[in-house]
């Protein structure tokens, strides 16, 4: 009887342990639609700053990647670079976000002609403000994660689960909607 309770502790704190380096873990502290953006400032590939008070008066597609130059996170960025003639069509802005550092971002911009910034969030705040910082593998990235951010700063749209392949167009519709309400 006495072993049954211990093992019934134990499995009870392993789990615990668990829960609290999962996303879990993190769910009171995730943004929801309708809530004013966090503000932030980040550098790009090309070491210039960019802040969301920038893009105030129209769409920011702020998407969250774990890797630069990685499979999953190279095809995201080349779907969105296809769509982005489509995305300025809507006065949309499309800032990608990883916690690689402005050389990182540069070399991966360059290599597959990525058109937008890609933001150095090296010390991760602003991934911790969205949210999406996590550990992968033994190391710290943000999740692959998407927020639409209205003209008024407010999250329209956020998308936790994210299939690199389609992502840009299900971005593309969804922003088509949400421009049209207005």
């Amino acid at each position: 009887m006495t072993r049954k309770i211990t093992l019934a502790i134990t499995a009870a704190a392993l789990l615990a342990v668990v829960l609290s380096f999962t996303s879990a873990g993190l769910a009171n502290d995730q943004i929801r639609v309708g809530d004013l953006a966090p503000e932030f400032e980040l550098s790009d590939q090309h070491g210039q700053l960019h802040s969301l008070e920038d893009y105030r008066d129209q769409w920011v597609v702020l998407y969250f990647y774990p890797k630069d130059d990685t499979p999953g996170c190279t095809t995201e960025a080349c779907e969105f670079r296809d769509n982005i003639f489509a995305y300025k069509d809507l006065n949309a802005q499309i800032l990608g976000v990883s916690l690689d550092d402005i050389e990182s971002h540069k070399a991966f911009a360059e290599e597959f002609g990525l058109p937008f910034p890609l933001l150095a969030d090296v010390e991760g705040l602003t991934s911790t403000s969205y949210g999406v910082k996590t550990r992968m593998f033994g190391m710290t990235v943000a999740k692959r994660q998407t927020f639409i951010i209205g003209p008024d700063g407010l999250i329209a749209k956020h998308y936790e689960k994210v299939d690199p392949e389609n992502h840009s167009a299900q971005v593309l519709s969804d922003l088509k909607v949400l421009a049209d309400r207005g």
